[in-house]
């Protein structure tokens, strides 16, 4: 297994780990339990592990970390409108 194949791997689960908890707050728009301090230094973090992504042409990286920005994007503004 090249390394390649294990960065898929990590992306896809570490991705995917995060899906039904975006799924839920976006279906409830609860957003309570969610500290905005923690979500504007996650949401930074990502452009950051993007970029970093696209210097190294690593498409794992790329591709995780834009299907996780845009949800962590949506709770975000989630966040900003409804507290």
């Amino acid at each position: 297994m090249s390394g390649e194949w294990v960065g898929f791997v990590a992306a896809t689960l570490t991705t995917l780990a995060f899906v039904p908890q975006a799924l839920k707050t976006l279906r409830t728009r609860d957003t309570k339990g969610i500290s905005l301090g923690m979500y504007l230094v996650f949401t930074v973090g990502l452009c950051f592990w993007l970029a970093y992504g696209i210097v190294l042409h690593s498409w794992p990286m790329i591709v995780s970390n834009i299907i996780t920005l845009v949800l962590a994007l949506l709770i975000l503004g989630l966040k900003l409108r409804h507290g």
